[in-house]
């Protein structure tokens, strides 16, 4: 794992850039930054998913699962509920393009662009699964 030291977590990379004009200056995908706050954030490619949903700073991001079957992969993610087969991933630090990539915050207090969908603040909370980007109260441990 690569350390770093004062990264702008809103900034986000082409795949152009990853391999030419920030070659050896871009995270990995999959890198983890704890910032001084004691935030964590994971390095990620984003996908709009079939709902063509555009990244939102703060929005919520489930992993990316085509069609809502999940294929293992962690290290994409997407803000369209239905491309998710219900696994939240984090907030997004900043609004990457599609295709493009940025961090997520994956651990640590956050403050969210979208009201909870059901519930209050201080609860378990799960990915909602009826609108994109946003996060519901767990009505039981198996939600």
């Amino acid at each position: 794992m690569t350390s770093f030291v004062g990264i702008d977590v809103t900034k986000t990379y082409t795949a152009a850039q990853l391999t030419g004009t920030e070659s050896g200056k871009a995270p990995k995908v999959g890198d983890l930054y704890e910032s001084y706050d004691n935030k964590t954030y994971r390095f990620v490619k984003y996908n709009q998913g079939a709902g063509a949903i555009a990244a939102v700073a703060n929005n919520v991001v489930g992993f990316y699962a085509p069609g809502g079957v999940s294929t293992g992969v962690y290290n994409e993610v997407t803000s369209d509920v239905s491309d998710t087969a219900g696994l939240g991933a984090g907030v997004l630090a900043g609004a990457p393009g599609n295709g493009e990539y940025g961090w997520i915050q994956v651990s640590g207090p956050a403050t969210l662009n979208t009201a909870l969908v059901s519930g209050a603040s201080g609860q378990p909370l799960v990915l909602s699964s009826t609108t994109d980007g946003t996060l519901k109260v767990a009505g039981a441990l198996t939600d």
